[in-house]
């Protein structure tokens, strides 16, 4: 059985740092391979005038350090995890959803170099994050250290909501965490009825993961604005890619927008793997 692996993207910022660190820590506990992908965008002035490779060969250079450097991180983060890494040149964001189109997941930071001061999520990690060939974790908030609090999950009446619990109550059996349940109250339900319902959409869930702790949060609240004011005190959010009030032309519900921007932790969006025939 091939063994897919997961990939981070490393450009040497701090956010790319955290994001190494959390990949390593995931792969190692989920005994897969992390690959480490770095893609330099060989789009210089200069380079039209380089008769002799010499802006090439530097940025080649600075490419294969930045590499070596990420990869020491994993390993220093998770010392068992098999990771290697290669630098690629092109489009960042088109070349890290093609090398995602292998992957069980893809781990990216929440800012990159070239971002313009005041946005809250690099132009890269918005892209990938948005149009995935399987599942992502935006490293962001306070970052990927965090090893307290609970997991908090986002769900709905969408057919995603089975993937979204599993991975859910997975990643909180991993971590040994509790798991909050959030779900959003519009004003014709009933909240004893959602309740019931979140209840038995749980029940085979909370029987296959008896020791991870569960508590149900139904709020009159925006399922955005209480998934974000959870990250808060949350070491993962987990949300699907799609789900009711998705936004046209995108693969990620309304919700899993805003939670990229201000969640206070990382964000796992839950994508069905796209596999290449």
């Amino acid at each position: 059985m091939r063994v897919h692996p997961i990939v981070v993207a490393a450009d040497g910022t701090a956010p790319s740092t955290a994001a190494v660190r959390w990949a390593a820590r995931e792969a190692q506990r989920r005994g897969l391979p992390l690959r480490v992908t770095h893609v330099f965008d060989w789009e210089w002035p200069e380079a039209r005038y380089d008769t002799s490779n010499q802006y090439f060969d530097l940025a080649r250079k600075r490419a294969d350090s930045l590499t070596a450097t990420a990869i020491n991180e994993a390993r220093v983060a998770a010392p068992e995890v098999d990771v290697d890494g290669d630098p690629l040149i092109g489009n960042p964001a088109s070349r890290l959803l093609a090398d995602a189109e292998d992957a069980e997941l893809a781990v990216l930071g929440s800012r990159g170099r070239g971002g313009f001061a005041g946005l809250l999520l690099g132009s890269v990690s918005q892209r990938v994050a948005t149009h995935p060939p399987c599942s992502v974790v935006v490293v962001r908030g306070r970052g990927g250290d965090l090893f307290e609090g609970p997991v908090v999950v986002g769900v709905d009446d969408s057919p995603a909501a089975d993937l979204v619990l599993e991975t859910a109550f997975g990643q909180a059996a991993g971590r040994v965490a509790p798991l909050v349940v959030v779900r959003g109250l519009v004003p014709v339900e009933s909240r004893d009825a959602v309740r019931a319902g979140i209840h038995e959409q749980l029940e085979p869930w909370r029987d296959k993961y008896p020791d991870v702790p569960v508590e149900v949060v139904v709020t009159p609240e925006g399922a955005a604005a209480a998934l974000a004011g959870a990250s808060a005190t949350a070491r993962l959010v987990v949300v699907g890619s799609r789900g009711h009030g998705l936004i046209a032309g995108t693969a990620l519900s309304s919700v899993g927008i805003q939670l990229l921007h201000h969640a206070d932790c990382p964000v796992y969006i839950v994508r069905e793997p796209r596999r290449p025939s």
